[in-house]
């Protein structure tokens, strides 16, 4: 790669070992990917915080230095760890403590997540604790380098937001943390982000369920590609764009796909493609049956343990509507709900009494992490219900469980009656 003067200074030393290290790993990683220069970024969401066997391990050999040194910058040195040069978040993690006696999660986790809070915190990272960071206050604007993880997060802010980042790992987003560098390639470059195949809906994409299943055929279709929709839907409103594109990127690889006259870079078909718009594949009454049919196969016995909202996390629209869901109602004796939500937005529910309706119900608003994320979910779960397109494909496969798939008001029934109900309407 073509170096400018500053970056061949930080691999140099000139910042201290930790930045050299960061700067070695970036050109090694860059020389990979075949890019020809860095990016600046002024923002990168990353993961430092959430606990493992293997980080617990590293602290109390040398401490929090030494667990980023290894698992954040590639590096086995023993170097010290400066302040972040650039705004830094921390993605999603374990389950902070107001989860103990209703996650199965690990005390000592919980600890060493709250000892890694005050290290990090102190270096300049923000602990949003969330997969959903634009929801809280990271809102890159249209055109800016960014360097993000977690593949819903990395999808929102190049499709709904027209900001620029590929969907990096713990490491690239360690070094971008201490350098503002990141390689200029893929979705950082213009010529990288035009779409590369129509879909034209013909069956009413009308709701947040509809809009589950189309992102999941559009990732099943494309793959890594960028898909181009048009056709009969409902406009989208913020968390339908969300949901397409957390279940986009779960069935398939998709960083970015554009909606013309509503996504930023598309203001028309002919945008979206830079030209010649391709012939459309239709996703039609047949298709919407085929998607609902496959994200309802893993599930078997109707007999719900365990009801899942809030992924990606929960927007304060949505744990409202859970609310009025299930106010009045009571949860069945054997069966749980967990609401998963930005702490920041957890707060906000508090406030506005959508909380105490929830728990009033039985059901609880949970912040920072996922049962995915922290691979746990109420002891005896067999079968769980959910209205997230992402949670039914991965949970059952992360912690051997039958998953059912469907509306808000599918899922709070289930949890009501302890069975599963629902259906395609």
């Amino acid at each position: 790669m073509i170096l400018t003067d500053e970056e061949k200074a930080m691999r140099d030393g000139a910042e201290g070992p930790a930045v050299a290290a960061a700067m070695d790993l970036l050109i090694r990683y860059g020389d990979a990917l075949g890019a020809q220069r860095l990016c600046d970024t002024r923002n990168v969401a990353g993961t430092s915080t959430q606990p493992s066997p293997l980080k617990a391990k590293l602290v109390a050999e040398g401490g929090w230095h030494k667990a980023f040194a290894v698992l954040n910058l590639d590096c086995d040195d023993a170097i010290e760890i400066p302040d972040m040069r650039v705004p830094t978040c921390q993605l999603q993690q374990g389950f902070g403590p107001d989860s103990a006696g209703v996650v199965p999660y690990p005390k000592e986790f919980v600890e060493l997540q709250s000892d890694a809070e005050a290290f990090y915190g102190r270096r300049g990272v923000n602990i949003l604790a969330t997969c959903t960071p634009y929801q809280v206050g990271n809102l890159p604007v249209r055109g800016e380098h960014c360097a993000w993880m977690e593949s819903s997060a990395v999808v929102y802010c190049n499709s709904v937001l027209g900001a620029r980042t590929n969907c990096e790992g713990g490491t690239s987003t360690g070094a971008a943390s201490l350098t503002g560098k990141i390689p200029c390639w893929g979705n950082h470059l213009a010529e990288n982000r035009f779409g590369t195949h129509h879909i034209r809906v013909e069956s009413g994409v009308r709701d947040f369920l509809d809009w589950g299943m189309l992102g999941y055929f559009a990732g099943e279709l494309v793959q890594d590609q960028r898909p181009v929709v048009t056709g009969e839907f409902t406009r989208p409103d913020l968390v339908d764009l969300k949901h397409f594109g957390a279940a986009a990127a779960s069935s398939g690889g998709v960083e970015l796909y554009h909606l013309p006259g509503i996504t930023p870079e598309a203001p028309t078909v002919e945008a979206a493609f830079d030209g010649p718009v391709p012939d459309a594949v239709v996703y039609g009454p047949r298709e919407r049956r085929a998607i609902y049919e496959k994200l309802n196969d893993q599930g078997r016995s109707t007999d719900v343990d365990f009801v899942l909202l809030g992924c990606p996390h929960a927007s304060i629209d949505q744990i409202r509507a859970a609310a009025r869901a299930l106010d009045g109602k009571r949860l069945h004796s054997g069966t749980q709900l967990w609401m998963m939500a930005p702490r920041a937005l957890k707060a906000v529910a508090d406030r506005s009494g959508y909380t105490a309706v929830i728990e009033k119900a039985g059901g609880k608003l949970l912040a920072d992490s996922c049962p995915a994320m922290s691979r746990v979910a109420p002891p005896g779960t067999k079968v769980f219900a959910t209205d997230s397109a992402k949670q039914a494909h991965y949970l059952p496969a992360i912690l051997g469980i039958e998953a059912w798939f469907g509306s808000l008001e599918d899922c709070v029934d289930a949890a009501v009656t302890g069975r599963w109900r629902g259906g395609l309407r």
